[in-house]
Formats: C-alpha cells, structure tokens, sequence
C-alpha cells in the first residue's frame, strides 16, 4: 500500500424562433462515428428497404484523377457538415433559400485496422491550404488555388448542394491519405439526431445570450442557455453548437473543441441507451435522411456493413484532435512539420498514444513494445509524481524514476510501498489529477488509474513492471510518432463533459 493508499440542469424552454444570421456556421464533429454507433448492431436487414431511400450520393467524377494510393492499414472517412440552404435547412439557421451550400466544418476519420480505435482530426474551416483542381458544373475544372481557406472547396460551382468531391480533393492533396469515404450531414439531420436520442448532456461555463450566437445584434437579446450542465436537443443543440462568441476565447478553435465535446456526448448518449430495433429505425432513419455520401456508401447494405466494422470500437479509444495549428492574422495556417508527423503516423497506423493499432489482429501489442513506442513523444513537464516498489525487486522504484525524470516528470520520493506482493502496476491520483495520471500511464503499459482521497499522484509498480523494464527510448526510435502538442489537446470520447471546452 503506498502513502496514498494509507489515507483515508437547468434548462431554457425553446422560445419564439429569434432571427438567424444569413450565413450561421455549423459544427458538427465526429458525426460520422454517431451514425456507426447508431448502425453497427446485428439483425439490421429488415430496414435496409427503407432507408435506401434516404441516402443520396454525389458522383465521383469530380475526384481527382492523382490521387494518393490506398492503403491496407485502416480507412479514412472524410466528415463535412454542410449548412446548405436548401430543403428545409434554412429554417434552422442554414440562411437564405437559393443560396450557396457551405462547409464549415470538416474533419478526417481514421479508422485504425484493428477496429478498435479511432480518431476524428478537425480542419478548421480558415484554415490556409491550397485547393487542387476541381470539377465544376459545367464539366471545366478549375485551376490550383493556393493559400486559400479551406471551406472555400466545398462552395467551388456555387451550387446549393456544395461541392463535397473537391473538399475531398482537398484533403488528400492536404494530408497525403486517400480518402476512403465522404459522409456529408446537414443542419436538419444534425438537429434531428439530437431530437431522437432524447438530447445531449453539455457544459456551459457561463450564461450565454442571443447577441453570443448572433453578434450583428444591437442588444444583448434574451437567455439563451444558463450556466452549467443542461440537456439540448433539437434547435437548441444547433444553437448551441454554432456558438462562437461570449465563450471561451471567441475563436473557431475553441468553437471545435466544444463541439467535439457536444459530439461525443451524443456518441456516448447511444451507447449508454443501448439499441434495440425497435429504437434504431427511428435513430438510422433520422440519419440516412440527411445524409450525402460518395457512391462507395451509397445503398444501406453498403452503410451497414461499414458500419457493423466498427462496433467494437470503445469510448476511450475514440479521439478527438485537431489539425497543428497557429493564428495567422485572422486565418489558420498549418504547422509544419508537426501536421506531417501526424498524417504519416495515421498512415503507419499509430495511435495518438504511439501504439501500433494494425500490426496484430484485434491491435494488441506486447507491453514492451507499446513502451518504445510511447516513450518517445511524452512530456511530464510540471507534473510531479513519486514512485513506490510494490515487489521484492530491489531497485525498481529507481529504474522508473529514471525513466520517468528522462521524460520531464519531476519524481518528488521514491520508496518501498507497504504491500510489497502487487501483481500489476497502479497509478493512483487526488482530485483533478485524472489527466496528469493518463500522461504518466503512457509510460507504464497496462497500468491501472485509480482515483484516491489525498492531493498527490503516486506509481505503484507490479510485477508486470519488472518484465517490460524501463520505458526508455528515444524520440528518433519513432519516426511515425504523434507530435506532442496534437496528443496533449485531444480529448477521448469518455472525458467529462465539463473538460477541455476551450483554449480561451
């Protein structure tokens, strides 16, 4: 036992529709992974009639001709959410009827090839890129365009319906993956999803009015959401993730990290419900009908199939992350080389945390492996941490602390816990030290986090500890690692609703 273990909604009713600004942009991150949640459980051919009728697609002739080759290790899913005007979508806020479809958000689904894993990485929608050649509707194709913001592809041919094989082109040209599949879901089904399950729990740090959704108002306006945790469905969902301003720092960036809070509150809302085909026609229903996918996905069976792949995928192993990034003037540019290092590691199949989701079947990996591969990309800067030898092997206790000082951690004792027969390794952490504890999990494969009374963050070492030895490695030993700053912001799908809203 170590020192640790010796211690002992509101909700606003929807009111009147308030005015919408012509141009209101949608976020809706990680979509696509509520639609496998909602799809991915067994006995589905009963509704494969109906909902073939739902989905339309977009034809592949606007895909590039040069595109990057395909690869064995894992799929990637490009998600747009589209505030197109057309059937209906105006209403909710999509602007005004005839007008252009736009993309506000989008992000690249990475399906690891053990099923098991996946991660969503959002492109902010001013994000500086150059746009290759797209087709446009009268058959031309236009020419490359550099330095322009990224949402401008989905509005190439200024049809109401947008353009989703150019953002697609986009996006290869941009991360140098293939693009497996495009899923494109409006205003309409993304308020319609929230109505189905029965809302979605979220965060609000503050009173937020209608003056922060529309900032063109001369007056504060009414309450729109009131402080703390609420359930939203409907408009008020759509509201709340179009909110920009008077949370946070204002930014787009911090726009997306709560909504890939929103979104993974509604992944985890479908799964806490359970599915039951009784449930399900309505949820699969609500989805296919506001869905455009490329012609791959294109029937239900298609969709479904996709989909039943993914089941197994775990809350925890469902990340979130966005593109590096920095302000450049009022744009995003992109930061190199840490953006490289990430689609070159999606492409070898690592995980944010470095391991090797597509080398074995179910991605396993021995513990010493997932060790070297860590190793080299996490930083224990301003964490604090003491170490205990759970075993009767001498100098144990040393060893980790080595390893854990070589990666920044400051290691404030090192000693023998009381019980000295402890089969695995276990992190225990005090109140709101959960994430600080995960960074020092990295180093220790198979590791327990547990939470104790007290303030401190302590290691435990088992048995295990004493096959794997001392997490060292170093940063060159892996060259497909995620950049430490993608890894350190993203959130898992399990996190608390009330964590990382924001960088303001």
């Amino acid at each position: 036992m170590s020192r640790t273990d010796e211690s002992t909604r509101v909700t606003t009713s929807d009111q009147a529709r308030r005015p919408r600004r012509r141009r209101g942009p949608l976020r809706i991150t990680l979509v696509v992974a509520l639609t496998v949640l909602l799809l991915g459980t067994a006995g589905l051919g009963w509704i494969y009639l109906k909902l073939n009728g739902n989905i339309d697609t977009f034809g592949a002739d606007g895909l590039s001709k040069d595109r990057p080759a395909g690869s064995t290790k894992g799929e990637n899913v490009l998600v747009i959410g589209s505030d197109t005007r057309t059937d209906g979508n105006s209403a909710l806020g999509g602007g005004d009827k005839g007008d252009i479809g736009r993309s506000d958000t989008a992000f690249l689904l990475h399906v690891y090839a053990d099923h098991r894993h996946a991660v969503a990485v959002s492109i902010p929608r001013d994000t500086l890129v150059t746009l290759p050649p797209c087709k446009l509707p009268d058959g031309k194709w236009t020419r490359t365009r550099p330095n322009t913001m990224f949402n401008e592809a989905y509005s190439v041919g200024q049809t109401a319906k947008g353009n989703p094989a150019c953002t697609q082109n986009t996006v290869e040209k941009l991360t140098g993956l293939r693009v497996d599949h495009t899923v494109v879901i409006d205003f309409k089904g993304f308020a319609a999803l929230t109505r189905v399950v029965g809302g979605v729990k979220v965060c609000l740090p503050q009173d937020v009015y209608e003056k922060d959704l529309n900032p063109n108002r001369a007056t504060r306006g009414g309450l729109l959401f009131k402080k703390g945790e609420q359930k939203l469905s409907g408009q008020r969902a759509l509201d709340y993730v179009r909110i920009r301003h008077g949370i946070g720092d204002g930014s787009d960036i911090g726009r997306i990290k709560r909504q890939q809070a929103f979104v993974a509150g509604l992944v985890k809302k479908v799964k806490s419900d359970g599915l039951t085909p009784t449930g399900l026609l309505p949820l699969a229903d609500a989805a296919t009908k506001s869905l455009t996918v490329d012609p791959g996905l294109g029937t239900a069976k298609r969709l479904i199939s996709f989909a039943m792949s993914l089941k197994n995928i775990d809350l925890h192993d469902t990340k979130f992350a966005t593109i590096p990034w920095r302000y450049q003037g009022e744009r995003v540019a992109i930061v190199q080389p840490d953006a490289d290092q990430l689609w070159a590691a999606l492409k070898a199949d690592r995980t944010l945390d470095g391991t090797d989701a597509g080398g074995k079947k179910g991605g396993q990996t021995t513990a010493a492996a997932t060790a070297r591969s860590t190793a080299g990309q996490v930083s224990g800067d301003g964490i604090d941490v003491a170490v205990y030898n759970g075993t009767t092997t001498r100098g144990l206790a040393s060893r980790a602390a080595t390893a854990l000082t070589e990666h920044g951690f400051t290691v404030t004792r090192t000693a023998n816990a009381v019980d000295r027969d402890r089969a695995g390794t276990v992190i225990e952490y005090g109140a709101g030290l959960r994430t600080r504890a995960q960074t020092v999990a990295r180093l220790f494969p198979g590791a327990e986090l547990k939470s104790v009374p007290g303030a401190g963050l302590d290691v435990v070492l088992g048995r295990t500890y004493t096959t794997t030895g001392s997490t060292s490695a170093s940063p060159t030993s892996t060259p497909t690692a995620v950049p430490t700053s993608v890894a350190r912001d993203a959130r898992s799908a399990d996190d608390d609703v009330c964590s990382n809203l924001s960088y303001g």
